[in-house]
């Protein structure tokens, strides 16, 4: 035989030579938890190795993460129930803890990339990621706009280089672009959910937040797992609208959306490896039915060679640890 292809595989030196897709620390964006309170430290009990931080803690484990090479955080806010209204006006709030969590990294870590949230659902008495017509329960997409530019803006003066509207409204992109700009924000980037679908996926980020939908769901803005050339559409809109980086979610169950948002955009992708693709082989390895590390990166590595420049993980730590090694 002339042709054999396993010369290609004969040694790791050759192996780690040619190959096409590797993975490392300065990919990663690292979502983190953030709550009230000094010295709290809570599991998720459905995400084993994660945690709902106070904020002295958080800036410890930041600390870890950019010693790792981590350089990039999703911040997530646990509100007190007492502070959800139908309006989610809290969220622009300058006492609330997103907003202190922010300001106080950004003032300890100047390089930091730190991502905003923007969709309404931790802070809504309702659970959705909009505004809910108390007669209809139908999600207010227009009302909505105004309430996450507020909520843009004020991440944006409190230190966020990055936000990510999450909620899946039309038109969102434009007009928190035009927002920011007005404010004089233009260096802050959007890094837009442009085809978030309507997962089963979502449940154990839910459990860590208690801002599950109290009613109804949330298949009439997020995406129909079915669809694929719809992402495309959303892709087109979010880059006319002025989105600087284009994000699927979830990942893992959606490489192939990945891949296609890559091949008709120019604009770098990023993908969600979401909590419950997170759970599902924490749980695994914990029976000891998989080796979970092994796993965890041969996943990580699929999500890049489909064509995410980026990836939100929650095994973003781990990740580096091992890579490390």
């Amino acid at each position: 035989m002339l042709s054999r292809p396993r010369r290609n595989r004969s040694s790791k030196a050759i192996r780690d030579l040619i190959a096409e897709t590797s993975i490392s620390p300065k990919d990663f964006i690292a979502p983190v938890f953030v709550m009230e309170g000094s010295g709290v430290k809570e599991e998720i009990s459905s995400m084993p190795g994660q945690y709902r931080l106070s904020l002295d803690l958080l800036i410890k484990e930041v600390k870890e993460l950019i010693n790792l090479g981590i350089h990039s955080i999703a911040l997530f806010p646990v509100i007190d129930e007492k502070y959800k209204t139908s309006d989610a006006s809290y969220c622009f709030n300058p006492d609330n803890i997103n907003l202190k969590a922010i300001s106080e990294l950004r003032e300890v870590f100047p390089d930091l990339n730190i991502m905003g949230d923007i969709a309404l659902d931790p802070y809504s008495s309702d659970g959705h990621d909009g505004l809910v017509d108390k007669k209809t329960g139908k999600i207010l997409n227009d009302p909505t706009l105004e309430v996450l530019a507020k909520m843009s803006i004020a991440q944006a003066q409190a230190g966020a280089s990055l936000v990510g509207p999450s909620d899946m409204m039309d038109g969102r992109v434009s007009y928190i672009r035009r927002a920011l700009d007005e404010e004089n924000f233009k260096e802050v980037s959007i890094i837009s959910y442009t085809a978030k679908y309507a997962s089963a996926f979502y449940g154990p980020f839910r459990d860590a937040l208690d801002s599950a939908p109290k009613a109804g769901d949330k298949k009439t803005y997020q995406m129909d797992p079915a669809n694929a050339k719809e992402a495309l559409r959303e892709a087109f809109l979010d880059e006319q609208e002025g989105a600087d980086i284009l994000m699927v979610k979830p990942a893992l169950a959606y490489l192939d959306i990945i891949s296609l948002l890559r091949d008709n955009s120019s604009l770098p992708i990023a993908a969600y490896n979401v909590s419950g693709e997170y759970a599902m082989i924490k749980a695994a390895a914990q029976k000891g039915w998989i080796d979970g590390e092994k796993v965890a990166l041969e996943v990580l590595t699929a999500i890049k060679r489909a064509g995410a420049k980026i990836i939100l993980t929650y095994f973003a730590k781990e990740a580096a640890q091992t890579l490390s090694k």
